[in-house]
């Protein structure tokens, strides 16, 4: 499954007819929830029921189409389902009880509601919401993929317009030839990550880079009466600006996670959970800014498409044990060279790096079955069950044209 994403270009009133099926989709998933909180039992075939109640009871709910409003009931059932797993697996924390949506920015159709021009270069939207025909501007080639295979339809609001993404069903593996190298990679906040060879790769640091620009709109924001058409213009802008630097820190993971994965047959890194790191907020600001998870989640998804194996390790004491003898030197945040008594002297992230690729390696010996064959690379999982590591989660894939 792949995502091609499109400029929409319409009139304002279009725009304004988005906004309006928006709003219906947050209204549907709210009600969704609420029916769910005040009746014990209810599943989703109960809320896909509910959607058609709706309909019938407001007008503005039958405008849209029936396949939009069955997925703005899929989101909400997504979001108990979620919760459910949670305590099932007794996660540590808050387990995500669903919430009322405030602030929705996508409308999703199924395989109806809309109709493709001939050329591919625009889309009709056929319910009664009047979004009517929008252009479509992009360097995709939407006409290789048969109608058939776009499953679904997503009309996303963003700071700068509005954008439709076709979800395409297609087989996106790949063949590359063995190149039988392994790497070992440690992220941080000095560089971006440093792998087992001792080479390392700079931190761009987008946000703090652009700070400067953020905090100059941010004030031009505050000074604007509330409510005002000049305070919604500065909004507008502050929000591009963020959007530009979060598009920069995906693009960056995007292009260095595909480069890893090309070159290596196995590509092992850490496990972090970024969400407690973040709680430190001293440095809160630079872990979201390096976009550690963007980094493993491009990682994942290349190493599927091209059949590499993906690993990640426990790194509980990657820092602290010594590679070569692996005696425990303990060492504060701020010593950023390990010194061990055998003679081994070396960057704290480097040698983090080589414990890691020896974790990697020694799971995969382990188990028997996980030798590095070019001809079964394509054969195997990405992550490995037990000895400290992660089932991994696909994300959605969504590449750049070039890429």
């Amino acid at each position: 499954m792949i995502i091609l994403e499109f400029k929409a270009k319409g009139k304002k009133t279009q725009y304004s007819a988005i906004d309006e099926a928006i709003r219906t989709v947050k209204f549907i998933r709210n009600s969704c929830i609420r029916l769910w909180l005040d009746n014990k039992g209810t599943g989703k075939y109960d809320l896909s029921k509910y959607c058609k109640i709706l309909a019938k009871e407001f007008s503005f709910a039958n405008e849209l189409n029936s396949t939009a409003r069955q997925a703005a009931s899929e989101r909400a059932w997504s979001s108990i389902a979620r919760f459910y797993d949670n305590c099932k697996k007794k996660v540590p924390g808050k387990k995500g009880f669903p919430k009322f949506q405030k602030r929705g920015r996508s409308v999703e159709y199924k395989q109806s509601g809309w109709k493709l021009s001939p050329d591919k270069k625009s889309i009709t939207f056929t319910d009664k919401k009047g979004i009517g025909k929008l252009k479509l501007k992009g360097t995709w080639d939407l006409w290789r993929f048969d109608k058939k295979q776009i499953k679904r339809v997503r009309i996303v609001r963003r700071a700068d317009g509005y954008y439709v993404q076709f979800c395409v069903s297609v087989d996106i593996n790949e063949e590359l030839e063995s190149t039988g190298k392994t790497i070992g990679l440690d992220v941080g906040l000095k560089d971006f990550y440093t792998d087992s060879d001792g080479n390392t790769e700079p931190n761009p640091r987008f946000y703090r880079t652009g700070e400067k620009r953020l905090k100059f709109y941010q004030r031009r924001v505050s000074r604007k009466k509330k409510g005002s058409a000049n305070r919604k213009k500065a909004i507008k802008k502050l929000g591009r600006t963020h959007l530009r630097i979060s598009r920069q820190r995906e693009e960056h993971a995007k292009r260095l996670a595909r480069c890893v994965i090309q070159s290596n047959d196995l590509v092992a890194y850490e496990d972090l959970r970024v969400r407690n790191l973040v709680k430190n907020h001293c440095l809160a600001k630079s872990i979201n800014d390096a976009g550690w998870y963007q980094f493993r989640k491009w990682l994942e998804h290349f190493g599927t498409k091209f059949g590499r194996i993906t690993l990640a390790v426990n790194p509980a004491y990657t820092s602290q044990d010594c590679s070569q003898c692996g005696e425990v030197v303990k060492k504060s945040l701020s010593t950023r060279t390990h010194t061990c008594k055998c003679g081994c002297q070396l960057d704290r992230d480097h040698n983090a790096a080589i414990n890691i690729l020896k974790r990697a390696l020694g799971t995969v010996g382990h188990t028997g079955t996980w030798i590095i064959d070019p001809n079964a690379l394509g054969d195997l999982a990405s992550t490995v069950p037990g000895s400290g590591l992660v089932e991994q989660v696909e994300s959605s894939i969504k590449e750049s044209p070039f890429l």
